[in-house]
């Protein structure tokens, strides 16, 4: 359905995040309409896209009126200058994860924007995969009981380092934690809310490895108080695949195998708009083991169909229509601290308490 008031966006990158995410889910929806897209040493948007602009500096986007979103999906050591640029120039704001490098910059541009009264998003897509939609409601609606243990996994099979990329290059915001352990530590910020300490190891398994490529993140939620212990972790040596989530809880167990399939889908060229968009074969369904009212409960649990193109469509509400921001700013700020104090733990080899700042709201 044509609107009568899209949003004209940029993106100030075509790599991975802007190729398989952002342009096709910006496409897919046709209250946006891609007006630019930053390419330095090639045009490869318009293969796809015919009609956009490719151009090759960030400062054609800021100096173009009709722009009013800039997704800022460059390497993550631009995201804080960019970021601030786009929402000096009065345009809203969407950072790809995990927002910036530094807490502090987060903080910055959370000032600007209520300073000026914009929107300040991050592309936390992984709230929309279907195991998450399906473990968030398995958690709500107390299907196990009292949860003791919540593990979250999100391992790859990558024993080379892939070449020309900055996601394998020593330097701020480089390595797996920024990359992966941001998408765990912000699923488990929604199921949960801010911890009180931070346990992490943190290293590189493979040789000639310059970054960090494996760690485990432990969140301490009071587990003597509650009960409840939550660990994250991801390496690139794993070829046997763990349960992408397992819970716990003292009447019952979910146990979820398998990723979801809307970035393969994506990588293949659908858009969300296709027939049975980001559902799971049967195979894929997580198994439930529980009591229900003294009933006990032993099967798969079919999966929700994940829905990245509802990341977008708060956005357009909240611009247009003045909703509430699903990912809101503050709780990307938790998790860049998050992430700041899994390297000090890791460093000093102890917990470190997280000191809250602002609400989690």
């Amino acid at each position: 359905m044509t609107q009568n008031n899209p949003i004209h966006v940029a993106l100030t990158s075509y790599g991975m995040s802007g190729r398989v995410f952002h342009a096709p889910l910006l496409f897919a929806d046709k209250r946006f309409i891609i007006s630019k897209i930053v390419e330095r040493n090639s045009e490869k948007s318009k293969e796809k896209y015919p009609h956009i602009t490719v151009v090759k500096q960030f400062e054609d986007v800021i100096a173009d009126d009709d722009i009013a979103l800039v997704v800022v999906n460059t390497p993550n050591s631009l995201h804080f200058e960019q970021g601030k640029a786009v929402l000096e120039a009065g345009k809203h704001l969407v950072l790809e994860k995990p927002a910036t490098t530094f807490a502090w910059e987060m903080e910055k541009l959370i000032e600007i924007a209520e300073r000026k009264g914009l929107i300040l998003s991050v592309f936390q897509n992984r709230r929309w995969d279907g195991d998450f939609k399906t473990v968030k409601k398995v958690v709500e609606n107390g299907l196990l009981g009292n949860l003791v243990s919540y593990e979250s996994h999100f391992d790859r099979f990558r024993n080379y380092i892939t070449p020309n990329t900055w996601k394998e290059e020593t330097g701020v915001g480089s390595g797996i934690v920024y990359n992966l352990a941001a998408h765990l530590i912000d699923q488990a910020l929604v199921l949960f809310g801010v911890p009180q300490g931070v346990t992490a190891t943190i290293g590189t398994q493979r040789k000639e490895g310059k970054i960090d490529d494996f760690y485990d993140i432990v969140l301490d939620y009071g587990a003597r108080e509650k009960g409840l212990q939550v660990l994250l972790k991801s390496s690139y040596l794993v070829r046997e695949p763990s349960p992408r989530f397992a819970l716990h809880g003292d009447r019952g167990s979910f146990v979820k195998y398998g990723l979801d399939p809307q970035e393969e889908a994506l990588n293949k060229g659908f858009l969300p708009n296709t027939p049975l968009w980001g559902t799971e074969e049967r195979a894929c369904w997580g198994k439930l083991n529980t009591e229900i009212d003294g009933l006990h409960c032993e099967g798969q649990l079919e999966t929700l169909a994940g829905s990245y193109a509802d990341y977008y469509d708060n956005i357009y509400r909240a611009i247009r229509e003045g909703y509430a921001l699903e990912v809101k700013p503050m709780q990307a700020y938790h998790t860049i601290k998050i992430i700041e104090l899994a390297y000090q733990s890791n460093r000093e080899h102890k917990t470190l308490p997280y000191l809250l700042k602002g609400e989690l709201s």
